[in-house]
């Protein structure tokens, strides 16, 4: 798939990644591997099934390496990757199992909600659930996006 672009500061502080102090810069490698394992862990527990997952981190770049057993799987290890606060770029070099067609993504821009882009893709603002279905696990809640996040948004069958 390529290079993704992902606005750093916007991301969700999770996984225990975000800014780090003037004392975690001193060991620049240390921490870009410990942010690879976090990232690589997180991948896991959301039950993203990835074979030979490998993430490098280097500065506000990660890296993604490993077979993900369909298209939805890796956009979402993308997403995973690119909405981690300090996060920039993803360069995808994930292969799929079964290949299938991409799917678009959308930046949330403040006030935006789900039935809006769903209004703007799909034509139709009940379709919403459609786009919270393709974010799962990283969504929980409908109403709870953020500017800045990068979303899936499937075609439709």
């Amino acid at each position: 798939m390529g290079l993704f672009s992902f606005i750093k500061d916007a991301g969700a502080k999770v996984f225990g990644i975000g800014k780090t102090t003037a004392e975690e810069a001193a060991d620049a490698v240390a921490i870009a591997k410990e942010k690879a394992t976090k990232l690589s862990n997180a991948i896991e527990t959301l039950g993203l099934k990835v074979k030979d997952l490998n993430v490098e981190v280097n500065g506000d770049n990660a890296s993604v390496w490993g077979q993900a057993d369909s298209q939805a799987t890796r956009e979402k290890v993308i997403l995973v990757l690119g909405n981690t606060e300090g996060i920039a770029t993803v360069d995808d070099k994930m292969t799929v199992e079964v290949p299938e067609p991409e799917a678009q993504f959308h930046t949330v821009v403040k006030g935006d909600y789900l039935s809006k882009i769903a209004k703007k893709y799909y034509g139709d603002a009940m379709k919403y659930p459609v786009i919270f279905e393709a974010n799962k696990p990283m969504l929980t809640d409908p109403d709870k996006i953020y500017p800045g996040q990068v979303l899936r948004i499937p075609a439709l069958d």
